[in-house]
């Protein structure tokens, strides 16, 4: 049913986020984040059941813990990490197209034979790695 009076529809920036830790993880701030498939936030690393979500704002250690017995807070934006290598090594003529997740530090071209998750979209390349957005 349609509106009939003003209503006070709430807003954030979508840059801030906070997720359940993934059991026995460390996630080091300024780390590539992912979720997981049950939606904790772990540490970006090689596999492909793991979304791309943003930049660790902090350092959380819940290496000792359950999931869900810490929070990962991260942000989305734009962010420089490593690039890969060798035939893997993203160059300009990969703008605006997806990357993939290799660590919690490093983005590839390819999905390393359909073993890599995405990262995000690459934004641009520098001498100093690749800028990747995360949506």
């Amino acid at each position: 049913m349609p509106l009939t009076q003003d209503r006070d529809t709430k807003r954030k920036d979508g840059n801030d986020y906070a997720a359940p830790a993934a059991a026995g993880i460390v996630a080091f701030a300024g780390a590539m984040v992912a979720l997981d498939a049950a939606g904790n936030a772990t540490p970006a690393a090689t596999s492909t059941t793991l979304k791309g979500a943003g930049r660790a704002k902090e350092r959380v250690d819940n290496s000792s813990g359950s999931a869900g017995d810490e929070n990962v807070p991260y942000e989305k934006g734009v962010f420089l990490y490593k690039n890969s290598a060798a035939a893997d090594e993203i160059t300009r003529a990969e703008i605006n197209e997806n990357c993939y997740i290799v660590d919690d530090e490093t983005v590839a071209k390819t999905d390393g034979g359909a073993t890599r998750s995405v990262a995000g979209v690459i934004d641009e390349i520098d001498t100093n790695g690749v800028w990747v957005k995360f949506y």
